[in-house]
Parts: C-alpha cells; sequence; structure tokens
C-alpha cells in the first residue's frame, strides 16, 4: 500500500491571529485536510471540506482509544494522498497522536513547529522554566507524575472537572493558579487553593493548572538528600574524613538497625531506619563520584537496568509460572552476567553464616541439587548429630558446623527462614531471662547466690507467666 507524507501542523493556543503564516498557507494550497477536533478557536483556518475526528470521540472508551484510532485512520487517509494534519497547539507539546503518529515505521511524518499554549502560560505567570525548573505534565498521567516529580509544573489536558479532581487527590499541594482560554477574549487567570482546585470554575479543553510550589516529590527528595550529603562532605568535619572503608561498619549497623524496626513492626521506625540505610548509599555514591568513578545516578540506573534484564517474564516474552522459577532464571541470568565459574561464587563471604548457608543452598537447589522433601534433611539433621556426638575432640567443631548446615537445609524446605527463627528464638531467651532477673528482685534474691536448680525453677517460673498471657 503506498504512503504519502502526513504533515503535523499545529493551531495555535488560542485564535487564528496565533497561527503561523506556513499554516495558514498550507490551509488554503490544496492538500487534503485533517482536524484532531474542530472544536478549536483557530480550527476556522481550515478549509470547509477538512475531515474532523470528532466523531471518533465519540465511539472509543477512553482517551487512548481515541488517539490510536485517529493514527490508524490518518494511516489509511495516507494511503491515497498527502495529508495535513493540524492539532491544537504545538504538535510536540502534550500531543498523544503525534507521539503515536512518530512511532510508526510505516508512515512518512513531518512536523511544523508552532505555537503552544505553554508559551502564552510562561508569559502570562511571569515564569522562565529554565531557571525555574518548572516540568509540564499531563493531566491524565499526573497522579503519577505529581508523586513523582513534584513542583513547580504546569499541568495540560485538564479538561473537565474530574481531571481536576485527580490532579488535587493525587498529593497534597498548597495552591495553584488556573489558567483558563489563555489568548482569547474571556481569559481568566485564577489562583486557588488546593482544596478548591476543581470548584472555581467549569474546565474545557483549553484549562491548564499551574502549580508553583508546595508539592514534594520523590525525583525533588532525592536531589536534595543528594544536596545535602554533599555539603556535608564538604562542610562537616566527620563526614569529610570518611572513607568507604571506615563507613563499611555503619552500613552493617544500619542494616541490622532496619530489620529490627521490621520485626518491631512500627512504621515510622522502619521509614526512620531505611532513610538511615539510603543516606549510606548516597554517601558511598559522593565518595565516588569525588574519584569519578560513578555518581548515585548510575547506581540508580544500573539497578534500573538489571531488573529489567533480570525480570523477562515482566518486560520481556518469557513465563514464569511460580517464585521458585522465578528465582531459577535469576540465579541463571546472574551467572551468565558476571561470567562466574561456579553457580556459587558471588555468595558474600561476611555474610552471617546462617544466611550464607542459606544461600548456598538455594544457588545449587536452582541447578536441582536438593532433597524433594523435607524428610532429607530431616534424616541428615539426625546423622549429623549422631556424628557430633560420636566425634573425638578435634572433630566437634567441623561435625557442628555439619549439622548446623544441615538444620538451615530443613528449615529452607520447611519454609522457614533460618535467621529470622534465630532471632526470634534469641528474643524469647532474652525476654525470659529478663523475667527471671524481675523474679528474682521481686523475691529479693542475688542470682549469684543460686544454684542451677534454683535458677531453672526460675525459669520455669517465666515460662508459666508467659504461656498464662498468650
Amino acid at each position: 500500500m503506498t504512503k504519502h507524507k502526513i504533515v503535523v501542523v499545529g493551531l495555535g493556543p488560542a485564535g487564528p491571529e496565533l497561527v503561523t503564516a506556513q499554516v495558514a498557507s498550507l490551509m488554503q494550497s490544496g492538500i487534503r485536510v485533517a482536524l484532531r477536533t474542530s472544536r478549536h478557536p483557530s480550527a476556522v483556518v481550515a478549509p470547509p471540506a477538512a475531515t474532523s475526528f470528532d466523531s471518533v470521540y465519540e465511539r472509543q472508551p477512553n482517551f487512548e482509544s481515541v488517539y490510536s484510532a485517529i493514527v490508524d485512520e490518518l494511516a489509511e487517509l495516507s494511503s491515497h494522498e498527502p495529508v495535513l494534519y493540524a492539532v491544537p497547539g504545538s504538535p510536540l507539546v502534550a500531543e498523544r497522536t503525534v507521539e503515536l503518529l512518530l512511532q510508526r515505521h510505516d508512515l512518512e511524518v513531518e512536523v511544523l513547529p508552532a505555537l503552544s499554549f505553554v508559551d502564552l502560560a510562561w508569559v502570562r505567570l511571569g515564569v522562565d522554566p529554565l531557571t525555574g525548573g518548572a516540568r509540564i505534565l499531563d493531566a491524565h498521567r499526573a497522579a503519577d507524575d505529581l508523586r513523582e516529580w513534584g513542583s513547580p509544573c504546569l499541568i495540560a489536558q485538564c479538561h473537565d472537572r474530574n481531571a481536576l479532581s485527580e490532579v488535587k487527590l493525587a498529593v497534597e499541594g498548597e495552591s495553584a493558579v488556573i489558567l483558563h482560554h489563555l489568548g482569547l477574549a474571556d481569559e481568566q487567570i485564577v489562583p486557588v487553593e488546593w482544596s478548591e482546585l476543581d470548584r472555581t470554575l467549569e474546565p474545557d479543553h483549553l484549562t491548564s493548572v499551574w502549580v508553583p510550589s508546595g508539592v514534594k516529590s520523590t525525583a525533588t527528595a532525592f536531589v536534595d538528600l543528594e544536596r545535602l550529603t554533599k555539603k556535608l562532605r564538604n562542610e562537616c568535619p566527620w563526614d569529610r574524613e570518611q572513607t568507604h572503608e571506615s563507613l563499611t561498619k555503619y552500613a552493617v549497623e544500619e542494616v541490622y538497625e532496619l530489620v529490627d524496626a521490621i520485626d518491631s513492626g512500627d512504621s515510622d521506625d522502619m521509614a526512620e531506619e531505611l532513610g538511615d540505610v539510603l543516606f549510606q548509599v548516597m554517601i558511598h555514591s559522593a565518595l565516588a563520584e569525588e574519584q569519578n568513578e560513578f555518581s548515585v545516578a548510575d547506581v540508580a540506573v544500573g539497578v534500573h537496568d538489571k531488573l529489567v534484564a533480570r525480570h523477562p517474564h515482566v518486560f520481556g516474552d518469557e513465563i514464569a509460572p511460580s517464585a521458585a522459577a522465578v528465582r531459577s532464571m535469576w540465579e541463571q541470568r546472574k551467572l551468565a552476567e558476571k561470567g562466574r565459574a561456579s553457580l556459587l561464587d558471588g555468595v558474600p563471604k561476611s555474610m552471617p553464616a546462617l544466611a550464607q548457608a542459606e544461600a548456598l543452598q538455594k544457588r545449587a537447589a536452582t541447578v536441582g541439587f536438593d532433597w524433594p522433601s523435607a524428610e532429607g534433611p530431616l534424616d541428615k539433621v539426625r546423622e549429623e548429630l549422631q556424628e557430633l556426638l560420636d566425634a573425638d575432640e578435634g572433630h566437634r567443631s567441623e561435625e557442628l558446623g555439619d549439622l548446623l548446615f544441615a538444620v538451615v537445609n530443613l528449615a529452607r524446605h520447611l519454609g522457614v527462614d533460618p535467621d529470622t527463627a534465630m532471632r526470634a528464638a534469641n528474643r524469647k531467651f532474652t525476654a525470659r531471662f529478663n523475667a527471671v532477673e524481675s523474679l528474682a528482685a521481686a523475691q529479693q534474691i542475688d542470682l549469684l547466690s543460686l544454684d542451677l536448680a534454683a535458677l531453672d525453677e526460675l525459669w520455669n517460673q517465666a515460662k508459666a507467666a508467659e504461656r498464662s498471657t498468650d
């Protein structure tokens, strides 16, 4: 099928006086004209025979379907003759149909420049977007984009109250400015409190919203933390003298404190400890950036790309029917990526022993080196326990290690995390021993004066009291 050129032009942000001379001339050149919508003040420059896609909006269930259908119809039109496709504003500003057209490799598309609503908005607001760091968002995606990017931002496509409500409910803002019918006789620029964003006027397709400040976002929060970290490196004597090596113990300590917070179930505590862990990422990245090695952006991009590559069942065509299958695919891809000779290479040598044993066993299990059920490791525990009991003094440490390794294997098959189970046992022991101390104090008994039988009696009392509260 022959494909003729589709020339995309913009009708400007308001009336015909803001349409470029080039577009006005093309409209009268005899070329087939197609309007995304005739509901635009400068659509009057189009010839009477121009095609309009207004009816597509009524036939399709949502905007994305509308835009896809328009592109398909443009492709069909261009198979017969060249097409001049006119859109409101500028073709490359918040215009989804043009974005879709440019993704089509089977079409010849040329885009001509035009004035956009943002050009009028910056003038009316007195804002230089370059120095102000403003972003342009689409109301249909504003909920996610606002949380991600925050303010300042100019939000387009605020065509009805529902769109404004979605913007209002996306974040907790402070104030905004509604820009309505810019460049037309009934232009309105209305500052509003955030709570009144969807209650002030009746919006339409020529309505946008300026959010000057007051919306904290993921992106700005990370930038603020990065700047703070670099300031500490420059101005704080303690931070300035740190190295990767000197900070290692703090990284380990912060992770353990995070684990304690997770165990406690205190979300505020968990958020605080996650922040401490994040600061470790930031300061190590700042140190590396000072040596021209890598930055925190490199860290983020690296883990992003790695996660995409290791999840082909999410971002590709592979199928993973279970979590076990995902784990196996993950380990195989790591092996290929790292160029490792052994599947067990890369298990950190500094990991706590229980966690390291579990990691080694899981790696081996990905290629089928594993017991089919818990019966196998249970028998192995019995076997290793007997070998420990039979061992001479020189082999007891080795046999105890074998027994612990077998216990970890049994825990794994029972679906129990051995490290978590061990920490729970430690907490239980601590609580009971504290209860023993309290009982001794209440009875005015010195623990050091008690023999094992007396201590065991207090221990049993502590256990009984614990059960009575369960």
